[in-house]
């Protein structure tokens, strides 16, 4: 079974063989082989290390694995879902790992960790890796082998005292973390000696070349995609977005030197075609691209769009993508209110959502699915009602065309204006609002769970004291009541539930993720959320 999954994939890259004394690498997903080989992070990583002839790479996923080394030095995870951690602590534990980095000893692997969910914030999961990675892969990742092989042959402590000093590379055990009281705020996050830098500084990648797939294969998620990197970041900086904030600055691939040979490649091998990116109509040559895939030659390839700007929802583009199989088109929209797209700085008018559905519907789409979301700091019951007059007004818009709205509940992220505020606790019943207002319009409502914004929230905002309460939440089950049981046995050890997800905090407090610096620093997201015209206080 294995080796025929493996024998499956079409490689678009063409890895070296190892020297002798490469070093024995395992790089995991804590996720089955479907979802992990759909990750472009993951595969352009793992490409990566199985191209350099001094790393010898296997692959290790929570259903099936290569042939792993009996002595591996380093063992790396890439984590994009955050309840994923559960498959980590899994997984080392199959590898005969401590699972907390204290434990393990100089005959351990260096357990190291990198993708959006420990760059946004991996204080939470900060115990269990000795090394976590905060930023771009492109150069990170050759640094931290490079850094390794210096002091490959020294003991665990020296390795990672030299590994901290790379830019982007945390070594959590090298800091110390104060708290006013043990179930109270931070009171300080500092180094453990002077020769560890007080801050950590997330790494970017500048160039115009950006990623494409190294595999295709049919047993992925979304079998036989090819997928291509059109654009990373997202220049609107709505101040919820960590998609936005996180990965600034905005960078588009060049047509000629990234997109066109990119594409030409990957269509050699199948006739799928992803375009990924948080706004990948955002591209200034975006035309362009798309007369380039409108060729005759490319006449039978599928294409799919991650991400789609309102107001670049042309006649054109839907009927490009109506012809290359694609059915329906999704949009970010928050928010029906006027008043409260203005407050996140999303610079967009009703009229051209209108204008979006009837294009969609013109250019041959079957159906629209719209992002909203509820508990937006600054949200008032009224704006609920906005949102469904403004559903309606689509519906009229663009008769018999299928309509959605998926609707999240707010979840404050690290390194955004609204790190500050807590989960509003009348979400839940504005989601069963809209809910009872739009079911018999006919419009398709479907709502993330509001236990799960809970869980994600508690995350994102989490510090390393939390790692305790993983352990016991892994033993209870992922579900809501799991981390409520788990709260109460740690009651007066940690802070309540409540502290992390619902609470505004004050904008001088210490942050978990102080020490950890990302595109923008402190003083600038408070001219943000100053904007906002929103203030942060309990």
């Amino acid at each position: 079974m294995t080796s025929s999954v493996f024998a499956d994939e079409k490689l678009l890259f063409t890895p070296t063989t190892a020297t002798s004394d490469a070093i024995p690498t395992i790089f995991a997903f804590p996720n089955e082989y479907t979802v992990g080989i759909t990750s472009l992070g993951y595969q352009i990583v793992w490409a990566t290390l199985a191209m350099r002839t001094d790393v010898q790479v296997s692959r290790l996923f929570t259903d099936i694995q290569e042939s792993l080394p009996r002595e591996p030095e380093l063992l790396g995870f890439s984590l994009s879902w955050e309840l994923d951690y559960v498959n980590i602590l899994n997984l080392l534990e199959s590898l005969n790992i401590s699972i907390r980095a204290q434990e393990r000893t100089n005959n351990h692997p260096i357990v190291f960790g990198g993708g959006p969910v420990l760059t946004a914030n991996p204080e939470p999961f900060a115990d269990f890796f000795d090394v976590i990675l905060l930023g771009d892969g492109e150069d990170l990742l050759g640094n931290l082998i490079d850094a390794y092989k210096q002091v490959r042959n020294c003991d665990r402590i020296t390795q990672l005292t030299a590994l901290a000093q790379v830019p982007g590379i945390y070594i959590p055990c090298l800091y110390q973390v104060e708290y006013h009281e043990i179930d109270g705020a931070i009171a300080s996050i500092t180094p453990i000696s002077p020769d560890i830098p007080p801050v950590v500084q997330k790494q970017t990648y500048r160039g115009n070349v950006l990623s494409a797939s190294t595999v295709v294969t049919q047993k992925a998620a979304w079998e036989n995609i090819y997928m291509v990197e059109v654009v990373r970041s997202c220049p609107e900086m709505c101040r919820f977005c960590l998609a936005s904030y996180l990965t600034l600055p905005f960078r588009t691939a060049s047509l000629e030197g990234s997109l066109f040979p990119s594409i030409e490649k990957g269509l050699q091998v199948t006739n799928r075609l992803g375009l990924l990116g948080a706004s990948v109509t955002q591209h200034p040559e975006f035309g362009e691209l798309l007369n380039y895939i409108n060729q005759p030659k490319y006449d039978d390839v599928r294409l799919s769009i991650a991400s789609v700007r309102t107001n670049t929802v042309t006649k054109e583009l839907a009927h490009t993508l109506a012809q290359r199989g694609t059915r329906s088109l999704t949009i970010a929209v928050e928010s029906g209110s006027e008043k409260v797209r203005q407050i996140i700085n999303k610079k967009l008018h009703n009229e051209e959502i209108i204008q979006a559905a009837a294009n969609a519907k013109q250019g041959g789409l079957s159906g629209l699915k719209l992002y909203g979301m509820v508990g937006i700091p600054g949200e008032e019951p009224e704006d609920l009602d906005a949102t469904v007059a403004m559903m309606k007004d689509v519906k009229k818009a663009a008769p018999r065309l299928r309509l959605t709205l998926g609707c999240s509940t707010f979840v404050p992220k690290s390194h955004t204006p609204f790190q500050w505020f807590g989960v509003n606790k009348e979400s839940e019943n504005r989601l069963q609002y809209l809910r009872k207002k739009l079911k018999p319009q006919g419009i398709d409502f479907r709502p993330e769970s509001y236990n799960w914004s809970i869980i994600q929230t508690l995350l994102s905002r989490g510090d390393r004291r939390l790692s305790k309460l993983l352990e016991l939440t892994r033993d209870f089950g992922d579900s809501l009541g799991s981390y409520k049981r788990a709260f109460k046995e740690l009651k007066g050890q940690i802070p309540t539930l409540d502290f992390y997800v619902h609470s505004n905090w004050e904008t001088d407090m210490v942050l978990p993720w102080n020490h950890l610096q990302g595109p923008l620093p402190q003083s600038t997201l408070l001219k943000h959320l100053a904007h906002t015209g929103l203030t942060a206080k309990s």
